[in-house]
């Protein structure tokens, strides 16, 4: 374990994968109260955007899986698909073509979209080889399918605990189940916008535990803008980046013929 993270790990990882109900309930309350209080940020202040106007120029049929009110794809005419109401609202809002629904039962065709994005959400689902599947299903041919996941079970944090993941991913697991489900890893990038400090993220956990409403308001209107105007460049690479010291990693995957 890094010096710099064995502070972060307040929490036991658990001992299998969180389930059913309960997994879901706790996405939805998070989300729901998270989405409802705060405004939409347009995906060209995230530093996803030179990557993701670049593949978006060539692909017609886009869908992004649970972005919340922080889509990275341009939203007029992309697909969306949340659990939260109050973020497909807007999203329709602002011109997306977002549904309700679940990662693991995507109401779309087959083969459909040139480009699918899903950033932060396999994490989050109890049955993650079925939301894979549902995203290589409804993937075409040569599509391009972007994903972020968290590394590494010994760095579990209240974090984790309390936005309602399910794991941490152990490096090879996780390349043996992308490559399970026809997706070839080209390109990765550390990335991630958790706080580096042990204490900054113990202190909003503690007000998120305790006193909610306020913990949300500081971060949509403090933390989060704070966070976009010192994120740094996605230093994207071929291959794959150091995976032992990276927390979290973008992974731009081709779908396979």
């Amino acid at each position: 374990m890094r010096p710099d993270t064995e502070e972060r790990v307040t929490a036991t990882p658990p001992a299998h994968a969180r389930s059913g109900q309960g997994l879901r309930a706790t996405n939805q309350r998070f989300f729901d109260d998270l989405w409802r209080e705060a405004r939409l940020i347009g995906p060209d202040r995230f530093n996803t955007w030179p990557l993701v106007r670049d593949l978006a120029a060539g692909a017609a049929e886009r869908l992004e899986v649970a972005p919340g009110l922080r889509p990275r794809l341009p939203i007029a005419g992309t697909s969306f698909v949340d659990i939260s109401p109050p973020a497909v609202a807007c999203l329709r809002r602002h011109g997306g073509h977002a549904v309700r629904g679940s990662i693991t039962a995507l109401p779309f065709p087959d083969r459909h979209f040139a480009l699918v994005a899903a950033l932060d959400i396999v994490e989050h689902v109890d049955d993650d080889d079925r939301a894979l599947a549902e995203l290589a299903r409804v993937a075409a041919p040569g599509a391009t399918i972007l994903l972020s996941i968290p590394l590494h079970p010994d760095r579990w944090t209240t974090l984790d605990e309390l936005v309602g993941h399910c794991r941490r991913y152990e490096p090879e697991h996780l390349l043996a189940l992308l490559a399970a489900h026809g997706l070839v890893v080209e390109r990765t990038a550390e990335h991630s916008m958790q706080p580096k400090s042990s204490r900054l993220v113990d202190y909003g956990m503690w007000h998120l535990v305790h006193r909610r409403g306020v913990a949300i308001w500081w971060y949509n209107h403090v933390f989060m803008p704070l966070a976009l105007r010192f994120e740094r460049k996605l230093a994207l690479r071929h291959g794959l980046v150091d995976l032992a010291r990276a927390d979290e990693i973008l992974i731009v995957c081709r779908r396979g013929g």
